[in-house]
């Protein structure tokens, strides 16, 4: 049947950190959002994961890029190159012609006109002839398992790579959102620079991204906590190797500032919230996704500070991807309300 298949349906949650893909339901590609470009003609020259390990470790006219920054597309041609790459790893070997491409391509809910007109142009050059769009939070919601029509209100708080997405959804809506530019890439500068005040140690995104993954946390005291992580790098002032065990107990602390401006948000986000959903949030509870609801600890001090349940997703990584999905599958439902963006 896939040689007579004219239209392939594909959602793409379009991440700062990573681009998944998924095709029937399934994940097909999982792939860092990088791409390498050879400056000398300008064409790709490796993406995803191949495209980040040479990251820093390139000849001059091989230059490494992320296409997105803060959520949004920073650089339009790299960007166009990856959607086109990662797109062509989904393709069917065994068909005779490209079909042509639906998709669903998930935005943050703070994207300006111009930058969802980047998005859409983005996919439409690779590929794409019907693109519809939806925002993080309502496939965070949809991922979950929520019922997003019912006339009641959750709240999303969805932290990603770029950006966190702060949502009630009533209705099919977006009652109130917020997007902030405080997520794991600035939890990941925030190490860089802790490390290089604190211990004059010189370290690159990778290495304080390996800090995060293993001794990250929102809380100075964890009931399981885990052991200390050795960081080799080089010093700044003599270049000499180092290394340098770093407790979850000193990264909490270094991630302070940027968590409690998380919180911030949240409560900003809570004191707009109509009284009759703030009622259900509270009976519900919160709902974490995105790679950061796996800060160790984080659920744990939102709830105490802001005396509301917070849950972490069964799959927080894969929560937007997998609404994305959900909101594919519902194309001609979803296409008529709010929930999907022609």
């Amino acid at each position: 049947m896939g040689l007579f298949s004219f239209t392939k349906e594909i959602a793409i949650d379009l991440g700062t950190a990573n681009t998944i893909i998924l095709h029937n339901g399934r994940i097909v590609v999982d792939d860092p959002s990088y791409v390498s470009l050879d400056k000398r003609t300008g064409k790709l020259f490796s993406l995803g994961q191949a495209a980040k390990n040479q990251d820093g470790r390139t000849p001059p006219w091989i230059e490494t890029v992320r296409p997105l920054k803060d959520g949004v597309i920073a650089d339009f041609n790299a960007a166009e190159q990856m959607i086109r790459g990662l797109i062509k790893k989904t393709e069917n070997k065994h068909h005779f012609f490209s079909p042509s491409l639906r998709i669903v391509v998930c935005i943050p809910s703070g994207a300006t006109e111009v930058e969802i007109r980047a998005v859409r142009d983005s996919a439409e050059r690779a590929g794409g002839r019907d693109v519809f769009l939806i925002f993080e939070p309502m496939a965070a919601a949809l991922g979950i398992g929520l019922d997003v029509e019912a006339p009641e209100g959750n709240m999303i708080v969805d932290i990603g790579g770029g950006t966190t997405e702060i949502a009630v959804i009533s209705l099919g809506g977006l009652v109130t959102n917020t997007s902030i530019r405080i997520a794991g890439d600035e939890l990941t500068a925030d190490i860089v620079d802790h490390m290089g005040r604190q211990h004059n140690m010189r370290i690159g995104e990778g290495t304080a991204e390996q800090i995060k993954i293993n001794v990250g946390s929102a809380l100075i005291r964890l009931d399981s906590p885990p052991e200390d992580f050795v960081v080799h790098g080089a010093n700044k002032m003599t270049a000499l190797p180092m290394e340098v065990p770093i407790s979850y107990q000193e990264i909490a602390h270094c991630l302070d500032k940027s968590v409690s401006r998380m919180e911030t948000a949240i409560l900003n986000a809570l004191e707009n919230t109509p009284p009759e959903l703030y009622s259900d949030i509270v009976r519900n509870g919160i709902y974490l996704s995105g790679g950061g609801a796996l800060l160790r600890g984080l659920d744990k001090r939102l709830t105490d500070k802001i005396n509301i349940q917070f849950h972490v997703a069964d799959d927080p990584l894969h929560a937007v991807a997998k609404g994305t999905g959900i909101a594919l599958k519902n194309i001609n439902k979803f296409s008529s309300t709010t929930i999907l963006i022609r």
